[in-house]
């Protein structure tokens, strides 16, 4: 039995490195589309092509005519950067896999656990209506243009070199100092985290696979925590066993720290529960191996490594203190 035969346009990013190293251990066959610039390091039996995935004429340059057993689109953040791949692709592969995102599920969200059909709408964060967007242009190319999709949503995904956004390395030094790290809202909102390892787990078995056509798919560990428990979590892994966590309305937290407003008011705010029947049902077996404990001891490692990679932001931290101060 010849192996399969995956593309994926992009793919050397935190997720897309952890899928490729599962594909090929699971035997597939697998090139990788990507400028040269690896952020990460991909299998040395993957075959890399060098191309710009936006520029239509270096793709197809660099593609010629082969054909894939599936495509896995990973830097598709638009419309515009999907519209191309409809024509491209809908009559030379058997799947195309767009990788989107939880968060276009509408905010608040009508009735947990959130499933594949839930309502999606997101008119106000930049990041979940453009997701959706390309989302609608590949639903419609598969109707009506034969484009055989398969959207994956992965949620908040992680592995050792990441902090779990909002949570930063400040605030694990300021809690280890006996200051207060600042938490949105009253930190009893649920969030679900997933190690990148086990996003891969459960994409790889995807590909390739006639049911998962026509199917959108939530990519979820369905580890439950609330954001104290988050915070909590990262601390006990840093050594502090009882952190001091103080409360703050999401407002409060963007007027002082404006670049965390969007993502916190319109996403984080929200309990996020989502369903995984239909995950478990595609890919039998499925199940997590990485626990957000386990996950955080492993951050926590990865930084204390090496002293750069524990970077302190002074204005960060002294936002944190007026939000204190300030109520």
């Amino acid at each position: 039995m010849s192996a399969l035969r995956v593309l994926f346009l992009g793919g050397a990013g935190m997720i897309g490195s952890a899928v490729a190293r599962e594909a090929v251990q699971q035997g597939i066959d697998l090139t990788v589309v990507t400028r040269g610039e690896h952020r990460r390091a991909l299998p040395s039996d993957v075959r890399a092509i060098h191309a710009d995935v936006r520029d239509a004429a270096s793709l197809d340059a660099a593609l010629g005519a082969e054909e894939y057993d599936a495509v896995v689109n990973w830097v598709g953040f638009t419309p515009q950067d999907v519209e191309s791949d409809i024509a491209r692709f809908a009559g030379r592969t058997g799947q195309y896999v767009f990788v989107s995102t939880c968060s276009v599920f509408g905010r608040p969200v009508p009735q947990l656990p959130i499933t594949e059909s839930s309502p999606r709408r997101h008119p106000v964060f930049g990041y979940a209506r453009q997701k959706l967007a390309a989302e609608l242009v590949l639903e419609e190319a598969y109707r009506e243009r034969g484009l055989p999709l398969t959207i994956v949503r992965p949620m908040h995904t992680y592995d050792e070199t990441t902090m779990i956004f909002p949570v930063t390395w400040t605030a694990i030094e300021r809690m280890r100092r006996g200051e207060a790290s600042v938490v949105h809202g009253d930190g009893t909102s649920l969030w679900t985290l997933t190690h990148s390892s086990d996003v891969a787990r459960a994409l790889v078995p995807l590909l390739g696979n006639a049911h998962a056509v026509g199917e959108s798919v939530n990519l979820v560990s369905g580890d439950i925590l609330t954001w104290d428990q988050i915070h909590t979590t990262l601390a006990q892994a840093a050594g502090v066993r009882e952190p001091l966590l103080v409360h703050r309305s999401s407002e409060s937290i963007g007027r002082e720290i404006p670049g965390w407003g969007e993502v916190l008011q319109e996403d984080f705010r929200h309990s996020i529960l989502l369903d995984t029947a239909k995950l478990r049902r595609l890919v039998p077996g499925f199940h997590p191996t990485v626990t957000f404990s386990e996950g955080a001891r492993r951050i926590v490692a990865w930084h204390e490594e090496d002293a750069s990679r524990r970077v302190f932001d002074d204005d960060l931290s002294d936002a944190f203190d007026r939000l204190i101060r300030n109520g």
